[in-house]
Order: structure tokens, then sequence, then C-alpha cells
């Protein structure tokens, strides 16, 4: 390789980001007004994704998946992202709640649990999140007791991605309430029909509204032991080091929702007149268009080298991933905002898709962990 090929991405990820984009303008993007519209779940959007192998890219060869690596996995999001926020985390939540059973889960598990969603018949959803246990994830309070081989469930989880129509979910629970905080808590595969596990009401959100937001309870539910992932007390461990991987998939995410903005923006301002002139020949519109896409130039190598990280497992990562998601998302704030701001009153009505970006936008800088979160472990990094 000479030195020149260094930072570019293969011709294999070019393609794939053409295959993607085709199938998110056909198929995805007609539907995202919509979508966002009735808060409904795009199950076009689904559907087109898992016709094309994109909703699941992630899961090794070896389970029946197509084994994309972490940076492919961020193009399939970052794509879809740029035209649907809500269908974005189709391919994103799979990999969350399937990531800790492939950092963690036996073998077993992962023959039983991945080949079904690697052919799109299952969803995977994440549980650790609790009304009480947001950020300081080892206060949770839900709890899972040995009952001879079995555990029992009791609790809830809060702010649950695509719950309902995922039909897994990979949950946290304290199983040793008197033990070393953060070293009590085991993983678990609970699956939807099983007795005693209900849904909330979906929540009333800002944004993503295509993408059900709910709560999970948990009344006497009964796991078999098979369905540990991992050891008894390696839980929290496994979701942290879950999140190093996955939030660079919500940096994609963001990234993929300011190029959205960016793209309407340019074709805005070259076609609105004023003052007899395009608006985009004012040198104070330009230098605006300058500065977004700068942002989201950064905010994209910045991604792609956390993904590159996250594929190779280096020690470094925890701090990549979270520069990226927290740059990323912050950039999208910004870039959305502005673009918003480029066109004027027609940015702030529904008939121009700007207002839902800047929506969509915002959730980044929250979940998998809140921008103040992501520098705290940024600086955690710098200060070992």
């Amino acid at each position: 390789m000479s030195d020149f090929d260094l930072f570019s991405i293969s011709e294999e990820h070019k393609e794939l980001r053409e295959a993607v984009r085709a199938v998110a303008e056909d198929k995805i993007a007609p539907h995202a007004a919509e979508v966002d519209e009735r808060s409904e779940f795009p199950k076009s959007a689904h559907d087109a994704l898992v016709g094309t192998d994109f909703h699941a890219a992630h899961i090794p060869e070896a389970y029946g998946g197509v084994g994309a690596d972490a940076v492919a996995t961020c193009i399939i999001i970052e794509e879809v992202a740029r035209a649907c926020a809500s269908s974005s985390l189709i391919p994103a939540v799979n990999k969350l709640g399937t990531m800790p059973l492939i950092l963690g889960g036996s073998e077993e598990v992962k023959q039983r649990y991945l080949p079904p969603v690697a052919s799109g018949e299952a969803m995977f959803s994440y549980g650790l999140s609790e009304r009480e246990a947001g950020s300081d994830t080892a206060s949770m309070r839900t709890r899972a007791e040995a009952d001879g081989d079995d555990w029992i469930l009791n609790g809830q989880k809060s702010w649950i991605t695509n719950a309902g129509v995922s039909k897994y979910y990979t949950v946290m629970a304290v199983t040793d309430p008197d033990g070393k905080r953060g070293a009590n808590v085991s993983a678990f595969v609970l699956h939807a029909d099983d007795p005693g596990f209900t849904l909330g009401e979906p929540e009333r959100k800002l944004g993503i509204k295509g993408s059900p937001t709910r709560e999970l309870y948990f009344d006497n539910v009964r796991i078999p032991g098979d369905r540990l992932v991992g050891g008894v007390g390696e839980g929290l461990k496994i979701a942290l080091r879950t999140l190093d991987h996955t939030r660079v998939t919500i940096g994609a995410q963001a990234v993929g929702i300011a190029q959205g903005a960016l793209d309407h923006a340019v074709a805005y301002v070259k076609e609105r007149k004023q003052f007899g002139t395009a608006i985009a020949d004012f040198q104070g519109v330009q230098f605006m268009l300058a500065d977004m896409a700068m942002k989201l130039e950064t905010a994209r190598q910045m991604v792609y080298v956390a993904a590159a990280k996250s594929e190779r497992h280096d020690s470094d990562l925890p701090f990549f991933g979270a520069a990226a998601k927290c740059y990323a998302s912050d950039a999208a704030m910004e870039i959305t905002t502005d673009a918003v701001q480029l066109l004027g009153g027609a940015g702030y009505v529904k008939d121009f898709p700007l207002e839902r970006m800047m929506r969509d936008a915002k959730i980044t800088q929250i979940y998998e962990g809140t921008n103040q979160i992501q520098r705290l472990v940024m600086a955690r990094q710098l200060l070992k």
C-alpha cells in the first residue's frame, strides 16, 4: 500500500455507499416525512434494508450475516440517516442489541440469537437505562434472583429504542445486591413474549418519531439460565464495552443527518432569488455553507477513524468513540440549525425536511451517553 492510500476509504466502501444511497433515496426518503408525521415505525424502510442485507450487516458470516466491518456499518447508518434518521436506528440498534452477545456471549448464545437477526426475522433492542439510572448506570434497580438454574427478573427499563418491534432484548440486571457496585450486574436475553414482560406506552418525542421508544416492565419474568450473556457479574463491563463500539454508530447517524441538511440547504440557496440574484451569491451565505461543510467533514473523519479503531479493538477506542459521537452530534445540531436558517421561513415549515432534521439531530447529543458523559469518558482516558 502506498502512503497515498492510507487515508482513503476502500473501493468496496465507496461502492457500498452508492448502493445504500440508492436504496435510501428510492425506498426510504419518500416515506420519511410521513413516518415522522404519524410517529409510525418505517416498515417499508425495514423491508428495503432487510431485502438488501443492510439491516444488520455487522453480524459475522459465521452466524448468517454479511460480516460488514465497523466502517461499512457506519457508512450504512450514515446513508440511511441522510434520508431518514428514524430508519437509521434499524441497523444501529440491531448492532447495539447484539453487540453484548458478540463481545461476551457464549458460542451457544451467539448461534441461537444472531442468525434470526442476520436473516431479518428478528430485531434486537438494548435495555440498560432506568428512570433513576440514566448516566449513572451502576445505580440500576432492576433485579434478577437465581432460582435453581433460572433467574427471576423484576424492575423496569426506560428509553428503549425500537421496543415493541424488537423480538429480543439484551437486559442488564443486578444479580448480587450486596456485591461491589458495577461488578454485580449481569446481562440476559429477553424474548418479547416472555410471561410478565410488558411495555409502556410509546413516548411522545421531539424527533426520531418513526422509531418507537418505550419502557420495559418485568414482573417475575422467568429467564432460563442459558440466556445469560457472559458470566454472572460481567453485565456492566459488557454493557460499557458495547457502548465503546456503538457510540461510533451514533456519530455516523449524526453525520448522515447533517449531510442531508447540508444537501437540502445547498440546493435551496442556488434556486432562491432575492435582490435580483440567487442567495448563494451572497458572501455571508457562502461563509455559512463553508463552515457547515468544514464541521461535517471533520465529524465524518473522526467517525471513520473511531470505526476503524472499533474494528481493530484498539485500546484507545473509548476516547475516540466518545470524541466521534460527541463532536459529530454537536456538529449535526449546529449544521441542521444553520440549514433551517438558510431556508428562512421555508426552513421552519414541514413542507421542507429541514425542521425534521433539526429535531432528529437533537437526540444524537443525548442517547448512548449524553455529550457531558462523553467528555467525562474522554477526560478519564486522558488522565489515566
